[in-house]
C-alpha cells in the first residue's frame, strides 16, 4: 500500500531533469519546483508516468498538488525532491482526493466517504473503464460538494484506481 503524502503550492520553476550519465530518456523527466507560500520549497520530479488528473497541462505560476509515496527513500538534499506520482493543477469548481479507500469506502485518513452512483465514472490510469470492485484499493477521487460531516460524504464525478 502506497503511503500518499501531498505538497500544495505555486509553481516556480519547471527544469528538465537528467536521469542517468548517459543522457538515456532526455526530455523524458521534467523537475517542478513548488512552493507553499510559507517559504516552504519542494522539487518533484515529474516522469512519463505521472499521471496528471485531467491531463491538465502545467506551467510556472499554476497552484497545483502534487501526491508522492511518503515510504519511498529520498535523497537528503534541500530542497527535499520527491517522485511525484499524480499532480493535481487547482480549479475551483473539483476537489481531488488520493488515498486508500478501505471496503466501506473511507479514506485510510478518515476524512472522506464515497458514495458512487451509476454517473461515477470509473477508470483506470490509462481512461480504459474498470469493472471489478473498487473498494480496498488507492483512489483518485474527483469530486464536487461534500457534506460537512466526518467523515465528510461525497458522490464522485470520477474515479481513478491507481493499480
Amino acid at each position: 500500500m502506497i503511503s500518499f503524502y501531498s505538497f500544495h503550492g505555486v509553481i516556480t520553476a519547471i527544469s528538465d531533469f537528467i536521469v542517468g550519465a548517459d543522457g538515456e530518456g532526455e526530455g523524458c523527466y521534467k523537475l517542478l519546483t513548488v512552493e507553499n507560500g510559507l517559504g516552504r520549497i519542494v522539487n518533484f520530479v515529474v516522469a512519463s508516468t505521472t499521471y496528471f488528473v485531467d491531463q491538465a497541462m502545467v506551467a510556472v505560476g499554476d497552484r497545483v498538488t502534487g501526491y508522492y509515496d511518503g515510504s519511498a527513500p529520498v535523497p537528503l538534499i534541500y530542497p527535499p525532491q520527491y517522485r511525484a506520482l499524480v499532480m493535481v493543477k487547482h480549479s475551483s469548481p473539483q476537489n481531488v482526493k488520493v488515498e486508500f479507500f478501505n471496503s466501506q469506502l473511507v479514506s485510510s485518513d478518515g476524512q472522506l466517504k464515497l458514495h458512487v452512483s451509476p454517473f461515477t465514472l470509473i477508470r483506470l490510469p490509462n481512461g480504459q473503464a474498470f469493472s471489478k470492485e473498487i473498494a480496498n484499493r488507492n483512489l483518485i477521487v474527483i469530486y464536487g460538494s461534500s457534506t460537512k460531516s466526518i467523515p465528510a460524504q461525497t458522490t464522485p464525478y470520477k474515479i481513478i484506481v491507481w493499480c
